[in-house]
């Protein structure tokens, strides 16, 4: 049996939580699942082939709180005694498989493409992707997160049968815990689900009006690169990239964005890439499927009013 951490947002689960249980079932038939926290989700995840969902429910547990998600993981493990741990890799799933390795003193692999539970071998994704590694992991039970988006998440119907525990936490699980949030975007579309991004870097300035507007057309996202959140134009929920968000859209229009190699980790696995920019020899040219050498401030008023024509 194989245990798949659901990594959830109050209660929302990311869809690399979904992409992680579709790779645990190439690797066992039998498919555990635990959730720490907010919905336990049995008909999603048993959509996707769950049969078991141990969720973990605690007055403690009311938004993320590391150290305790990984407390509450941990037992489960202990009891559960699975062949593997898997997750899908988001930040906080990563963070969490952390936890558990260092309370259960296993090693902890992260970003994997393939395991081969049978030899204790793994081949990761590192640099975003731009570098694999085969790796031999010298451990009694595998720990691992799943690349993002370098498997679909295909649905394998199954009956999920819920098992609530209370964990046992201490002050020290909930030192760090999220007490508030702010800031956060009223509606549209998140970077994560959305099928079009469009995505503007150092060449847009200050001004996204019309990253907004041609965004806003296509029913999509707005996205950025690093400089642009480091320059304080826009916020990093909105950071495409290796320290931002890894994206698979069906449309991705990257405008005035060189392509350093922590943002093409962000947006590589996109299904249809443009790129607009006045550098012809800018690296995210030959990632791009379509590449547009002008100025965007020219040709993104001329997409705009084409798609708004095109709408009627």
């Amino acid at each position: 049996m194989i245990l798949v951490f659901i990594d959830h947002d109050r209660g929302v689960i990311d869809d690399i939580s979904l992409q992680g249980i579709t790779f645990a079932r190439s690797l066992d038939s039998s498919i555990e699942a635990v959730v720490v926290g907010g919905e336990a989700n049995a008909a999603l995840l048993g959509e996707y082939g769950v049969t078991k969902i141990h969720h973990a429910t605690h007055a403690s547990l009311t938004d993320y709180t590391p150290q305790a998600v990984g407390r509450a993981v941990a037992e489960v493990v202990k009891s559960a005694s699975p062949s593997a741990l898997i997750t899908g890799g988001t930040p906080r799933g990563n963070e969490v498989l952390a936890h558990v390795g260092a309370m259960l003193d296993l090693p902890v692999v992260t970003d994997c493409s393939e395991i081969d539970l049978g030899a204790s071998t793994v081949k990761r994704m590192r640099w975003g992707g731009n570098l694999i590694e085969h790796a031999k992991v010298h451990t009694s039970m595998m720990i691992a997160s799943i690349f993002p988006h370098q498997i679909a998440a295909t649905p394998a119907p199954a009956s999920a049968e819920v098992i609530a525990f209370t964990p046992e936490l201490t002050a020290q699980d909930t030192l760090v815990k999220i007490i508030d949030r702010t800031g956060e975007a009223a509606g549209g579309v998140t970077l994560a689900e959305a099928k079009v991004i469009i995505s503007g870097g150092r060449g847009v300035g200050e001004d996204f009006t019309l990253i907004e507007s041609l965004a806003g057309l296509l029913g999509g996202a707005v996205g950025c690169s690093r400089v642009v959140t480091a320059a304080g134009w826009r916020p990093h929920a909105e950071q495409v990239g290796q320290t931002g968000t890894k994206v698979a859209p069906d449309l991705y229009i990257a405008c005035g964005i060189s392509g350093a190699t922590q943002h093409i980790a962000g947006c590589k696995n996109s299904k249809t890439l443009i790129a607009i920019n006045t550098d012809g020899d800018a690296p995210i040219m030959s990632y791009a499927d379509y590449a547009i050498v002008g100025d965007l401030h020219q040709i993104l008023p001329a997409i705009i009013a084409a798609t708004q024509a095109a709408k009627g």
